[in-house]
C-alpha cells in the first residue's frame, strides 16, 4: 500500500514539501540544543519540566481518543463510523510518535531513554508510561494495517486481528491514565495531587482527539472530495459536546474542593494562573482564554442548528482544540511548578529553540498523518 502513498498531485507533494522543510528547522533547532544543552529552554531548576512535555500531556490525549471511534464501530457495531475510523487509528499512530519525539527531546541526552529498557524499574511510573505507550503504538499500526489490507482485498480482516482491537480499547484508557500518574504521583505538587486528574485527562482527551479528527475530516473532505459521512460526524460532535462539558464540570469541582479547604499549597498553583501570584502572572490571559473557549465551544455544540453547519462546527472544533491545548497542556506543566513548594515564582517562558522544535515535531507528525490518510483514501477509492 506503500505505493499509493507515492501518487499525488503538485499540491500533496507542496504540501509534503514545506512539512519537511519545517521539520528539518525543528531538528536544526534541536541540534543547537543538544549542542549546548537545556540552558537554551526556558526551563529552570524550579520549572523542569516546560513546552515539550506540555505536548506530551494534550497529543496523549488525542492518541487516546482514537477508543471513541474503535469501541462504537467493533464493539456496538456502529456503521456510521465505518468510513472514519481507521483516519482516528493513524491519528492516533501520528499522536504517539509525537509523543516520543517530545520526550526525546526534552532529555539532556536522549541515549537516557534506553536506561528505561536496559535497567527496568517496575516501580516507576514512567517506565509504565513508556511501555503503554509503545504498545499502543503498537497495536495501532497492526490494527488499521490490517484493517486497510483487508478492505483493499474486499474482505474480512483476519480473526487474530479482533482480539488486538478489543485490546487497544482499554489500552488507550491506560496511556492517559498512567500519564496522569505520573504527576499526580508527585506530593510535592499541589495542583497535580488530586484523585481527579486521571478523569480530567481522559474527559478532555475525549474533547480534544475527536475534535482534530472532525477539522482534519472537514479538510480532507474540502480537499479530497472524500466524505467522511454526516452522521458520522454529527456522532463525534455530541461526543465532543458531552466531553468538554465533562472537562469544565471536573475543573469547577477541582476549583470548589481547593478554594473550599483553603490549603496554601493547593490554592496558591490556582491564584497564579489565573489572578497572578506576587505581581507576576504570565499565563493569567491564557488561562482565562482557554475558559472562555471551552464555555463558547460548549455553546455552540449544544444547538443541533450550529452544531450541523460545517463553518460553526469548525469553529467549535477549533475552541475546543485551544482550550484543551491551554489548560492541559503548558497550564498544566507551568501550573504544576509555579509556585514552587516554598511559595516562590519562578516564571517560565518557552524560547525560540523550544517553539522551532515543537513546530518541526508537530509539521513531522502532520507529514505521518498525511502520508497514512494517503494510502488509507486511496484504497477506500479503490474499494468504490
Amino acid at each position: 500500500m506503500l505505493e499509493l502513498a507515492l501518487k499525488g498531485s503538485r499540491a500533496y507533494w507542496s504540501w509534503l514539501g514545506a512539512l519537511a522543510v519545517l521539520a528539518l528547522a525543528g531538528l536544526a533547532a534541536y541540534l543547537y540544543q543538544y549542542h549546548h544543552g537545556l540552558v537554551v529552554t526556558g526551563m529552570s531548576r524550579d520549572v523542569s519540566w516546560g513546552l515539550y512535555i506540555a505536548q506530551l500531556t494534550f497529543l496523549v490525549g488525542v492518541a487516546a481518543s482514537a477508543v471513541m471511534l474503535v469501541l462504537p464501530y467493533y464493539l456496538h457495531h456502529y456503521q456510521d463510523f465505518g468510513r472514519i475510523t481507521i483516519l482516528g487509528e493513524f491519528l492516533a499512530v501520528a499522536a504517539v510518535v509525537m509523543c516520543v519525539l517530545f520526550v526525546t527531546v526534552d532529555l539532556g541526552k536522549p541515549s537516557r531513554v534506553l536506561n528505561i529498557f536496559l535497567h527496568p524499574t517496575p516501580g516507576s511510573v514512567m517506565f509504565w508510561d513508556v511501555n503503554v505507550l509503545s504498545g499502543y503504538l503498537v497495536l495501532n499500526l497492526i490494527i488499521g494495517w490490517v484493517t486497510l489490507e483487508a478492505e483493499r482485498k474486499q474482505a474480512a480482516p483476519p480473526g487474530w486481528a479482533r482480539p488486538l482491537i478489543y485490546l487497544s480499547i482499554p489500552w488507550a484508557v491506560s496511556i492517559h491514565t498512567v500519564t496522569a500518574f505520573l504527576y499526580a504521583g508527585l506530593p510535592g505538587r499541589g495542583y497535580w495531587l488530586t484523585a481527579i486528574l486521571a478523569p480530567r485527562f481522559l474527559a478532555s482527551a475525549f474533547a480534544a482527539g475527536p475534535a482534530v479528527l472532525i477539522l482534519v475530516a472537514l479538510v480532507i473532505r474540502r480537499v479530497t472530495g472524500f466524505d467522511p459521512g454526516q452522521r458520522a460526524l454529527e456522532t463525534l460532535a455530541k461526543i465532543v459536546a458531552y466531553a468538554i462539558i465533562l472537562h469544565l464540570f471536573f475543573f469547577f469541582l477541582e476549583l470548589f474542593t481547593v478554594f473550599y479547604s483553603g490549603i496554601p499549597s493547593h490554592t496558591a498553583h490556582f491564584t497564579y494562573l489565573y489572578a497572578g501570584l506576587h505581581g507576576q502572572g504570565n499565563l493569567t490571559a491564557w488561562m482565562w482564554a482557554a475558559l472562555v473557549m471551552g464555555l463558547g465551544a460548549v455553546v455552540l455544540l449544544l444547538a443541533p442548528g450550529w452544531r450541523a453547519r460545517p463553518s460553526t462546527l469548525a469553529l467549535a472544533c477549533g475552541l475546543v482544540f485551544g482550550c484543551t491545548w491551554i489548560d492541559k497542556g503548558l497550564g498544566m506543566m507551568a501550573g504544576g511548578f509555579i509556585p514552587n513548594p516554598l511559595h516562590e515564582v519562578t516564571e517560565y517562558a518557552p524560547t525560540w529553540v523550544e517553539l522551532t522544535v515543537t513546530v518541526g515535531i508537530y509539521a513531522l507528525g502532520a507529514l505521518l498523518v498525511t502520508v497514512l490518510y494517503k494510502m488509507a483514501l486511496g484504497v477506500k477509492q479503490e474499494a468504490a
